[in-house]
């Protein structure tokens, strides 16, 4: 009886020193404020940064969870990538985007990157003027997430991977809509768009095709309507810098006075001197960003030039430059419009459209 009892505390003993050892020892979670290191190539100016949230790895990895979290939307269906993809610019293939209950955006989707290089404000009239504003639009848009920032945070308070995901960023589990905000402006903030065809180009990387190098004459010389055979496209008056625009809201000429049913920044601004006033986005990858404009009205880059060329419209507050391009039009020939779109395709960044640090990472 004896041997049989101590048999049997031996096998107890033996039975609890395993499982002691397949016990997984407990994450031990605390602030992590490790740097996160943006490099940005030579061809682009050094991204902006608010001093008020320097990038770290766990709050860029936090943005990135919730740029992709479906929690944030009402009925938790889509979520930011939903509407901005990362094959398509972070854009959105479609005219206007649908939200949770079938309804469609007003504008189209704009795509997301080289934030950094943004200082005027952000959405198509520059309603608000910062990214971590802009990120929480969205949430609460009816045409959208439709979802209110309270019940968001509720959500995400309650699942677990998020309260440990706060404790690395912010030191503790606690989710507000504020902490929100900060961590998707940094994962939006590290999205950077500088090894195009034409950035290898600059750096002495490779060369241009006969046509590209065309295009890019065309698109940096000046119209002259004196002398038609050196005359440009004159482009760069608006989608100017290494980032291919000026950050400011001008009239394209989309449509006469009467026409414009969308006022654009004078929404904002109250002044009639603003109406049909949009962002002038940047041009890089221009070639996987359609459909065109605020109102994504051109489903070509060729019907985007044959615009600028020959069909710009009067209304008052164009902006003057195209306004003294529509006595002759830009005077391309058919070569010129098709050297100026192969141009505009070697802004196309292969390496940001499938940059795995930017896609979803459940």
């Amino acid at each position: 009886m004896k041997n049989k009892f101590l048999l049997l505390f031996g096998f107890l003993v033996i039975l609890f020193v395993a499982c002691k050892k397949n016990e997984t020892t407990p994450e031990l979670l605390t602030l992590d404020t490790t740097p996160f290191n943006l490099a940005v190539s030579s061809t682009l100016p050094a991204p902006n940064i608010p001093s008020d949230n320097p990038l770290t790895v766990q709050k860029v990895q936090l943005g990135r969870m919730l740029f992709y979290e479906k929690l944030l939307s009402g009925n938790n269906t889509i979520s930011c990538a939903s509407c901005h993809t990362q094959v398509n610019g972070f854009s959105d293939l479609n005219q206007f985007s649908t939200g949770i209950d079938g309804l469609f955006g007003a504008r189209h989707a704009m795509g997301i990157f080289n934030l950094g290089l943004n200082t005027n404000g952000f959405f198509w009239d520059g309603r608000v003027n910062t990214l971590r504003e802009q990120s929480l639009r969205p949430i609460q848009d009816p045409l959208e997430m439709h979802e209110t920032l309270q019940n968001a945070v509720n959500k995400l308070q309650n699942d677990e991977r998020y309260r440990k995901q706060f404790v690395r960023a912010f030191g503790d589990a606690v989710v507000t809509a504020e902490r929100i905000s900060l961590a998707l402006e940094q994962f939006m903030l590290t999205i950077v768009s500088d090894n195009s065809k034409y950035d290898q180009y600059l750096r002495g990387e490779i060369n241009l095709t006969e046509s590209e190098e065309r295009g890019r004459v065309l698109f940096f010389a000046e119209y002259n309507p004196g002398f038609p055979n050196s005359s440009g496209a004159d482009c760069a008056h608006c989608h100017s810098g290494s980032n291919f625009e000026n950050d400011q809201f001008m009239n394209n000429g989309l449509d006469q006075e009467g026409d414009i049913s969308d006022l654009g920044r004078q929404n904002v601004t109250q002044s009639p001197a603003d109406k049909g006033k949009f962002k002038v986005t940047s041009l890089r990858n221009i070639e996987v960003t359609a459909p065109y404009m605020h109102d994504g009205r051109f489903t070509t880059l060729e019907q985007v030039v044959n615009h600028y060329s020959d069909n710009i419209q009067q209304s008052a507050s164009l902006d003057p430059a195209l306004a003294n391009t529509m006595a002759t039009g830009l005077m391309l020939t058919t070569q010129d419009k098709i050297d100026l779109v192969n141009f505009l395709k070697t802004l196309t960044d292969q390496t940001y459209l499938t940059n795995p640090a930017y896609k979803n990472p459940f």
